[in-house]
């Protein structure tokens, strides 16, 4: 069995944030207990070097303001962009398998369609994840932070009997239930997993592949940030896309092309 971890970047609200971003980081279940166990001495090295906690939340919109847990530690900003880099590092190091979907919030309302960044957003991820089930029949269980459950549970179960609705992306009707996503998707306090703090992270690693940050002296997440996954980008996310245009990073879906 698969576990996918989800997060979120950005909102739904308007003018709000640029882009809504899902993030998605995803292992082998039975490979759980000594993932865990990494990224456990992974959290003690931050430790040791930071002086981070090692039960502390880390995820992007702390790195990049210094607040939440981070705040009595004063980190410089060179600091929180190294504890940013090694996060993305990691991945590859303990062989997680990590992809993004980025969804333009303006240029999706353009189409005039009535589409919502979010239901597009988990539709094109499930589709993803309902592929990766499919050709290697293990099943998959969804894990993602809180605050979403009822309107990810609903587009999950939409998925599991019908597959996800093509026509929102200009593709026709793709008939793919995803038959192997066992049961609802399960909600998590971010808080309390690693792996959910490594997919925001690398939801908004994502975002700024596509959308580069301003002009400034210490970006804490530059334009090649992503690119730190190494051989954790999970190229099958894209690989179609990518032959139309090669362009795409590898491992990101971004929706709507401009």
């Amino acid at each position: 069995m698969y576990l996918a971890y989800v997060d979120e970047s950005g909102n739904l609200g308007s003018p709000g944030s640029r882009t809504y971003t899902l993030g998605s980081v995803f292992l082998e279940a039975e490979h759980w207990p000594e993932k865990f166990d990494e990224m456990i001495e992974f959290r003690r090295g931050l430790y040791r070097e930071f002086r981070v906690p090692v039960r502390a939340e880390l995820k992007a919109n702390y790195l990049l303001r210094g607040k939440g847990p981070l705040w009595p530690l004063r980190l410089s900003e060179a600091d929180r962009h190294d504890i940013y880099r090694q996060m993305m590092w990691v991945q590859e190091t303990i062989e997680l398998q990590t992809f993004a979907i980025v969804i333009n919030k303006t240029e999706l309302e353009a189409r005039g369609r009535g589409e919502s960044a979010r239901e597009v957003a988990w539709e094109f991820l499930i589709q993803r994840l309902e592929r990766l089930s499919t050709t290697t029949r293990t099943p998959l269980m969804l894990v993602h932070d809180e605050g979403e459950g009822a309107a990810v549970r609903k587009i999950a179960r939409k998925a599991r009997r019908i597959g996800s609705a093509g026509s929102a992306f200009g593709t026709g009707h793709l008939d793919r239930p995803a038959r192997l996503l066992i049961d609802d998707p399960v909600s998590r306090d971010s808080k309390q997993s690693y792996f959910i703090q490594l997919a925001d992270v690398s939801a908004y690693a994502a975002f700024r592949r596509i959308h580069p940050p301003p002009p400034r002296l210490v970006p804490i997440v530059p334009q090649e940030m992503w690119d730190a996954l190494g051989g954790a980008m999970y190229s099958d996310a894209n690989y179609l896309s990518r032959l139309d245009h090669p362009q795409d990073p590898d491992g990101i879906v971004s929706w709507p092309r401009v």
